[in-house]
């Protein structure tokens, strides 16, 4: 059998024939190059208005030299960035893969403008790791270092697809020893610390649980759509083979439900029900999760105090306005004071005794102080770049030509798409604050990292053989039904 060609590499075309050397063809990314260079002037003109505010700010009376007013914030953080983007754009380049060319430039800007935000922020927030800006870069460069690798290192979905019970079982045996030996953050039991480093073992999580829902669905599509199991007027999936995904699914949300890390669990139903509606595009699926949605939150209503407390708080966050609600009401009145156009970078709300406003602004609520500064037009702005996201993902899916690839894809573009939904819907007070992150802007590392290696697997699905100048009709059901809805 004739091995499928790839970009750039030299294979046999028939039995007997030796395999020639590897070749590396290195192909144009014009379109990508492009987009950077938008990136890197938006973070530029992003970084001089930053420091011309706090130089201004610094002089008080005595203005500073016009020169100064166009420097950058901190030039050494900015060129350290930009660089790390486009050496990534040239080891693309040089691998000569055909990848997506708008997802790099997408996270690209998104973690610029965190990196920013944290510029501005007080830098005694990182605690004692080296300043908060300076830290958030070190996890970016990881991030586009992991974002790098894995578009140029995967090249089939074998090892994920065929191992998917064991990273299931990886995931979970994480979160339980978390349980066991993490720490407590604000109630809740979440971060687990080796050495110096800490991290949220549920970031991890949500990349592992999208891979088995993704190869478990491939493999029983067909039965979960054309099967069913009747309950008077109701069309139940088939529970045999229902069951170990629900299984999966319910020991994950069990154990985060005992750590009180209710974002993570909100974010692990809602990517679980999108699969299953993508897999099997029956409604009636949906209306049953959504109602379990529903019954199961009024049950963690009456049974946990940490979820009692967060919708009361969201239904009426002034009757307890200098304690439980603080934080929800300095969100508001930051996005009100942001208006249409914002106040500017670096000209939100002063600090208070040296803290921001709100207290959890880097992590909870940066899309509240982004709001502030560049108003509504930089929110829609923000949240139009998580859709960029979200359509590059459902393309690849789209394209795909099985059904594993094809879910794969979808859903971790839905990881992305729905935790930044749940976090902005917080922030705005449109559903309960969760404390989840917003994704590649918030200040931390396990975020960071999760988030780049989904993109990295995004950019590494989208690879397409050379040969293929015209798009093929695609061998799978899935990608049929994504091409169609698009």
């Amino acid at each position: 059998m004739t091995p499928e060609p790839t970009s750039g590499v030299a294979v046999p075309r028939s039995p007997g024939v030796p395999i020639e050397r590897l070749t590396i063809r290195p192909r144009f990314r014009g379109r990508e190059l492009g987009l950077l260079l938008v990136v890197g002037l938006t973070i530029t003109v992003g970084s001089i208005s930053l420091g011309a505010t706090q130089r201004l700010a610094a002089a008080g009376d005595h203005a500073p030299a016009i020169t100064a007013l166009f420097a950058p914030a901190d030039l050494g953080l900015l060129a350290t960035y930009l660089a790390a983007l486009f050496a990534a754009h040239a080891l693309l380049v040089l691998s000569g893969r055909r990848t997506d060319q708008v997802i790099l430039p997408t996270v690209g800007l998104l973690g610029g403008i965190g990196l920013l935000l944290m510029e501005r922020l007080p830098q005694s927030l990182a605690g004692n790791l080296g300043g908060l800006a300076h830290t958030q870069l070190v996890w970016l460069l990881i991030g586009i270092a992991i974002l790098s690798a894995l578009a140029l290192a995967v090249r089939n979905d074998a090892w994920l697809r065929r191992y998917k019970y064991t990273w299931a079982a990886v995931g979970v045996g994480l979160l339980l020893f978390t349980f066991v030996f993490g720490r407590d953050v604000n109630g809740a039991r979440l971060s687990l610390a080796i050495g110096p480093v800490t991290g949220q073992p549920s970031e991890l999580l949500k990349v592992i649980l999208v891979v088995f829902f993704a190869g478990y669905l491939s493999e029983n599509r067909p039965l979960l759509v054309e099967e069913s199991t009747k309950l008077g007027p109701l069309r139940l999936p088939p529970l045999p083979y229902l069951a170990p995904m629900v299984a999966m699914l319910a020991i994950a949300l069990g154990i985060v439900v005992v750590e009180r890390d209710l974002g993570a669990a909100m974010l692990f139903f809602l990517v679980f029900l999108l699969l299953l509606y993508v897999a099997t595009t029956r409604v009636s699926y949906a209306v049953i999760g959504v109602a379990a949605f529903i019954a199961g939150g009024a049950v963690l209503y009456e049974l946990f105090g940490v979820v009692r407390d967060r919708v009361d708080i969201w239904l009426n966050p002034f009757s307890d306005a200098t304690g439980a609600g603080y934080q929800v009401i300095q969100a508001l009145h930051a996005f009100a004071r942001g208006g249409i156009l914002g106040t500017g970078f670096g000209n939100g709300l002063p600090t208070i005794a040296g803290r921001p406003p709100i207290p959890a602004l880097h992590t909870d609520f940066p899309l509240a102080a982004l709001g502030e500064e560049l108003g509504l037009v930089g929110i829609l702005a923000i949240l139009g770049l998580y859709l960029v996201l979200i359509e590059r993902g459902l393309r690849i899916a789209a394209s795909a030509q099985d059904e594993f690839r094809a879910l794969l894809a979808a859903g971790l573009s839905l990881v992305i798409g729905v935790q930044a939904f749940i976090i902005a819907a917080g922030n705005l007070k449109l559903i309960p604050l969760t404390g989840i992150t917003l994704p590649f802007i918030s200040y931390g590392g396990s975020s960071l990292l999760a988030n780049s290696v989904i993109a990295g697997l995004l950019l590494a699905l989208s690879d397409r053989p050379p040969e293929a100048r015209a798009p093929t009709p695609p061998r799978s059901r899935v990608s049929r039904l994504l091409r169609r809805s698009g």
